[in-house]
């Protein structure tokens, strides 16, 4: 269960605390005796980050802050504090848990109580027996105490709330969440948080003549899905809405071109960015965020079964493009060009795709870098790089030069789905650039997305790598566009 969180005023001597120091000073309100004293500025003097003092009746957990790095970094650094201390934080079963900074910079207490609720994230549902003996729990309360506005406590709770519900679905296997069963999730999400949900069935897919989707879907025995999802705020300050689009693999084996050796391990993740757009527009309809914002997903599983789709075939598009199958295992940019093709329907001002799309992104990045590709304006890319510092989901950007997309041509349909070995990940997002009308910011988050351990704060096994990037990043771009009016 997820720890709630409370803004107070002032804690008591025999409330366990952790206290963010920004300087060598060591504030009254901790109240400590003088051996206390003693300890932590011998401590601080020897360099330590973190010092623990136990006082019986509480523990202390004085954490300091790095100095001569840049301000980003010292953000990130007590997010990671926080994770190094959720084991500790574990053990001593506190019921309660104050956060508190002196002389620290302004969003400490929230940074640290937004990397200790990331830390304390498990996976349990299918867990039956409780370890024996095992009575320890994390804080049912963390309570932040200082100057905080309310609207700011409001943003890391729904912010984490997203977190966790997008890992969830991340986590589940098939055999408990195919298509249909995403597309119930997504409505769950829409009428808990406030955004409209609406989902397109086969029928509808059919009729609409979006081959892509139905290609992928073609050697599965469950039907696809296509799910769009609204906010639109009366007092929205775009008219054109942002349309963020999130690919809905829930299972691939990479269909008749199937996957070896261990590369199937995981694939049930391959739905990370539908997740990851859903826990979006959780965010700022929670928030109550004055944007118009579209979410688009298009969802099936990609197995070899039945009448799969083969390579040599050809594919008509929703757009009308004709494409050759080169890879059956290049399924992702298929399901998305049909949704990057529908959302021109909406005249946006941008479009933002998001995908677990290629394995070239993650050997070009590992786990460091979200991979970026976009012909959208250098002012959005800015903003986006500020708030992937911020967050700390920090994007890379790729060439998008028009000579790469010659690699796509086909001497039979008007594109291929795949070029050859090289510049795999900017392949894939030069075919989604060949069924955008408008602006297009691809991310391709294949090496940010499925870890195999723990990255500090980040997950193992689904982070939902790009939800605190792009909710921040729409965030700040209704601020902007408000500041403007």
């Amino acid at each position: 269960m997820k720890s709630q969180i409370q803004k107070i005023l002032q804690f008591s001597l025999d409330q366990s605390v952790v206290c963010i120091l920004g300087s060598d000073r060591i504030p009254e309100k901790l109240k400590l005796n003088k051996q206390e004293r003693d300890f932590v500025k011998t401590q601080i003097s020897a360099g330590e980050e973190k010092i623990i003092i136990n006082s019986y009746s509480r523990f202390i957990y004085i954490v300091t802050l790095k100095k001569d790095v840049p301000h980003y970094k010292v953000r990130e650094e007590l997010r990671r504090s926080s994770y190094k201390l959720k084991k500790l934080i574990k053990d001593n079963s506190h019921k309660e848990l104050v956060i508190t900074s002196d002389n620290a910079y302004k969003e400490a207490v929230e940074d640290f109580a937004e990397g200790l609720l990331l830390s304390f994230y498990s996976f349990d549902k299918y867990k039956t027996r409780e370890e024996k003996g095992n009575k320890k729990k994390y804080p049912e309360k963390l309570l932040l105490e200082g100057n905080i506005d309310d609207s700011e406590i409001a943003w890391i709770v729904n912010l984490t709330d997203a977190v966790y519900f997008s890992r969830n679905l991340i986590q589940e296997p098939v055999n408990q969440l195919n298509a249909t069963g995403l597309s119930e999730e997504i409505r769950k999400a829409g009428e808990s948080s406030g955004f409209k949900v609406e989902v397109l069935t086969k029928g509808k897919i059919e009729a609409l003549k979006m081959g892509g989707l139905l290609a992928v879907n073609k050697g599965s025995v469950d039907p696809p899905v296509f799910c769009i999802l609204e906010w639109h705020p009366a007092k929205s300050v775009n008219k054109k809405p942002i349309v963020l689009v999130g690919k809905g693999i829930v299972y691939d084996t990479g269909g008749l071109n199937i996957k070896t050796g261990d590369f199937m391990a995981g694939m049930n993740g391959d739905m990370a960015g539908a997740a990851t757009v859903t826990g979006v527009m959780q965010t700022i309809a929670k928030t109550n965020l004055p944007l118009y914002v579209i979410g688009l997903v298009p969802s099936t599983d990609n197995r070899p079964g039945g009448n799969a789709y083969t390579q040599g075939d050809i594919i008509t598009m929703y757009n009308k493009t004709t494409v050759e199958i080169g890879n059956t295992d290049a399924e992702g940019r298929m399901i998305l060009a049909d949704a990057i093709s529908y959302a021109s329907k909406y005249k946006p001002q941008l479009i933002i795709d998001i995908a677990t799309l290629t394995g070239s992104a993650a050997m070009t990045f590992a786990n460091q870098a979200i991979a970026v590709m976009t012909n959208a304006d250098s002012n959005y890319i800015d903003l986006l790089r500020e708030c992937g510092n911020d967050v700390y989901e920090r994007i890379a950007e790729l060439p998008f030069w028009d000579e790469y997309g010659e690699l796509l041509k086909s001497d039979i349909a008007d594109l291929k789905n795949v070029g050859g070995r090289e510049a795999g990940a900017i392949i894939g997002g030069k075919f989604l650039e060949k069924f955008a009308e408008f602006p297009l910011i691809h991310l391709d988050i294949a090496g940010t997305e499925m870890l195999k351990k723990d990255d500090f704060y980040r997950s193992k096994n689904g982070t939902a790598s790009g939800l605190r990037l792009l909710s921040t990043f729409l965030l700040r771009l209704a601020s902007n566009n408000t500041e403007k009016k």
